[in-house]
Parts: C-alpha cells; sequence; structure tokens
C-alpha cells in the first residue's frame, strides 16, 4: 500500500507492508538527488522491494525541491535540506516502533550523512546511493570532512563507472568513518545506477547485516 504524505515540512509517499505480510518495524527514510525528485524511479524501486520484505518506507522531497519542481540545489539550502530529513524522520517514527534507517541517492545520501554526523541518534543506520565524493575529474575536492564524526553504520552502494568517486577512492575515504561501513560495488553501473543490475532484496539484506556489525541490533 502507497500513500501520500502532504504535511507543512513532508511531502512524499508512504510505502507500507502488505497486510499478509509481518511488518519489521523498521523504516526507512529515502530521499532524492540532486537533480530528480522522490518519484525517482531508483527510489521507487528500492520503496516498493523493502516494502514487499517487511519494511516502511517514507521517500520523499528535500526542501529545495518543495520549493522548486526543477534545477539543482543552491548550497545555501543545504541547512534547509537537511532539516526537511528530519523532519521525515519525525514523521516516520510516528509510523514504525523499530530502528530508522536514513537513506539517499547522491546529494540526498550526502545530506543524511551530514545530519547523522550532527545528531548520531536519529537514525540506526544509512543507505548511501552513489555517495557523491567529489565533483566529476575533480578528485582532490573531497567530500569527506564530516566523515570523521560520523558514528551511524553506513551501506553504500556504488557503481563501479561512477564519475564522482571510484569504488577504489571510497573504500579509502570509508577508512575514515568510526562506525560499521559496507561498500555494495553495482558492475558496469554510473552514477544514476540504471544500467547495472541492482538487487534491491540484497541492499536491503547489507543494510540490515551493517546494522547488526555495529551491534546495535
Amino acid at each position: 500500500m502507497v500513500r501520500r504524505i502532504d504535511t507543512e515540512s513532508v511531502s512524499g509517499f508512504i510505502h507500507e507492508p502488505g497486510h499478509i505480510l509481518k511488518a519489521t518495524g523498521a523504516g526507512l527514510a529515502l530521499t532524492h538527488g540532486a537533480g530528480a525528485n522522490c518519484d525517482a524511479p531508483l527510489l521507487m524501486m528500492i520503496a516498493d522491494t523493502f516494502a514487499a520484505c517487511g519494511m516502511t518506507v517514507l521517500r520523499f522531497n528535500l526542501a529545495f525541491r518543495r520549493k522548486r519542481r526543477f534545477g539543482p540545489p543552491h548550497p545555501s539550502s543545504a541547512e534547509a535540506d537537511r532539516q526537511s530529513i528530519r523532519a521525515a524522520a519525525a514523521a516516520l517514527r510516528v509510523e514504525v516502533a523499530g530502528p530508522i534507517y536514513l537513506g539517499g541517492h547522491s546529494y540526498g545520501g550526502r545530506q543524511a550523512t551530514m545530519l547523522a554526523a550532527e545528531a548520531p541518534d536519529i537514525a540506526s543506520g544509512l543507505l548511501l546511493l552513489s555517495y557523491p565524493l567529489h565533483p566529476p575529474n575533480k578528485p582532490k575536492d573531497l567530500r569527506t570532512a564530516h566523515f570523521l564524526s560520523l558514528r551511524t553504520p553506513a551501506l553504500f552502494v556504488h557503481g563501479d563507472a561512477d564519475p564522482f568517486g571510484s569504488p577504489e577512492e571510497l573504500r579509502a575515504a570509508l577508512a575514515l568513518i568510526p562506525a560499521a561501513t559496507r561498500l555494495m560495488v553495482i558492475e558496469r553501473a554510473g552514477h544514476d545506477l540504471r544500467k547495472g543490475r541492482i538487487d534491491a532484496a540484497a541492499v536491503l539484506a547489507e543494510l540490515l547485516q551493517t546494522h547488526r556489525a555495529s551491534g546495535s541490533a
């Protein structure tokens, strides 16, 4: 079952486990990248599969996308975007009693990591789809300053042809994070993960395993 949520602070869709399924009690707040919205096919596929496996998923729009339908975010909107992630986590808490995970594609995932670094108790784990490690062709402009403060278990799902960072570069960066991390490499996939074969059920299994490996479960 999918139902719309549209409040002053949260706009998106909640995917609930079917009535014949046993809900896990866990929830995922999932958001989009800089050039998309919560209707991105990747997010919809993840949400549908996770719900089919018993997890409640809220896929939602970031603050910058609620203001305008097209165009990338301005750096000045980053704080508001993180607040929209915080609001989504709070809305999801009303829906589930178990652990809450934060997830996002590219820019959305980066903002989720920054929020988790600021507020470690906000989530039990992170699902980061195509984390934008650096701008294309600018490998020295790393977006890792907050990694040293990130204490939330995290699963990184990354294409092996992603221009925002290679798997090797990402592995080196993950060593900075003082928390349990896992890297799931998708073969023949770029930043959008479309051309690779991404198994959403396997992603969920890896996410839960990352959480368990942290000793949090």
